[in-house]
């Protein structure tokens, strides 16, 4: 992987407080000593050869809709059949195998919790596999924002952790499916991109910059910018770990863990005894496995968490992955039918 230096700071730059202007790619043009056509055939360039999977908002976690977090124990025999029939859902966002006895793991993103609810049913009927699911209780760090470590550029900052329980965007139902819909596909890398969602929207370009900063200001957006692809990037390993701990601890560790540089996500799930023990998770990346091994010690030792029992979860095969999407149906984009085991 070999990228130019304008193509490492747009990387690096940008994942967060993407300019909010009628013409964004000017502003970064003047920042990087570019001009905008060049930025923007870069950003093309970038888009087309898989590093970036799109330009615009991370939503935090139930505020638009409903999300959770489920598993699957799947026989080895089945797991790329069942990981595809569950990958047609257009609620599915993610889909990966795990290392564990639960080895496949999903995360359904739906209009209301009515629908994720129905979304998980239908998987765990149409498989005749049992599926644990694990709403968000609180989010410590949900970022995913990731330090391109090329030629010593500035890391980027930490968030500053936020605990505060998830409230739902004030968008109604109109704006919700007229305006979520077109801004969850991201910008078009053009001169006006908030124009031509206006155009999509039937808002005026000024209300299409106004309603996004509402919402990154009200947290509904989590970051606004470019969102970058990491296994492409070069982080190649990535773990879940994941502890028990007890109730009354699990917000001040989580806090804690939040700061960690090499934690990209933490939060707080249910417990599913007897199945799954655990309530506090992060999501640790790296450029490979040893290294992935060495933060999980590192945080270990700092935190003083030998004494908690915990489990690692390397993710194996990638089966989908990307942003999510909101709709109002709950049923699979496939008609694809299986036989119950």
């Amino acid at each position: 992987m070999t990228l130019n230096r304008l193509q490492q700071a747009l990387l690096n730059n940008y994942q967060h407080d993407f300019p909010l202007t009628t013409q964004p790619f000017h502003i970064i043009a003047n920042e990087l000593d570019s001009t905008p056509q060049v930025v923007r055939q870069t950003l093309e360039k970038l888009k087309r050869d898989g590093y970036i999977s799109r330009i615009g908002p991370v939503f935090r976690p139930n505020t638009i809709g409903a999300s959770t977090l489920a598993a699957m124990s799947v026989p080895a025999s089945s797991l790329q059949l069942v990981a595809d029939h569950i990958s047609a859902y257009a609620q599915v966002n993610h889909n990966y195998e795990r290392e564990h006895t639960l080895n496949l793991w999903f995360v359904v993103n739906a209009d209301s919790v009515e629908q994720r609810d129905a979304v998980v049913a239908n998987i765990e009927w149409d498989t005749g596999i049992s599926v644990i699911s694990l709403p968000l209780l609180r989010d410590y760090h949900i970022d995913l924002g990731f330090q391109i470590d090329f030629d010593n550029l500035p890391a980027l900052p930490k968030s500053p952790c936020d605990t505060k329980h998830t409230t739902k965007s004030k968008l109604d139902g109109t704006n919700k499916s007229d305006f979520i819909s077109v801004l969850q596909k991201g910008l078009s890398i053009t001169d006006r991109p908030y124009a031509a969602l206006a155009q999509q929207t039937g808002l005026t370009e000024d209300a299409v910059i106004e309603r996004i900063q509402d919402m990154i200001e009200q947290t509904t957006i989590k970051r606004f910018g470019i969102v970058v692809r990491h296994h492409e990037l070069g982080y190649r390993a990535n773990a879940m770990c994941v502890w028990d701990v007890p109730d009354q601890s699990v917000e001040a560790l989580g806090k804690h863990l939040a700061q960690s540089p090499h934690v990209t996500l933490c939060y707080q799930r249910p417990r599913r005894l007897p199945q799954w023990r655990y309530n506090l998770f992060c999501m640790i990346h790296g450029k490979n496995r040893d290294t992935v091994l060495e933060h999980i010690d590192d945080l270990i030792e700092q935190h003083t968490l030998g004494d908690l029992p915990h489990a690692v979860l390397f993710s194996g095969r990638r089966f989908k992955q990307r942003g999510a999407q909101y709709r109002q149906d709950a049923v699979s984009d496939s008609a694809m039918s299986m036989t119950h085991g």
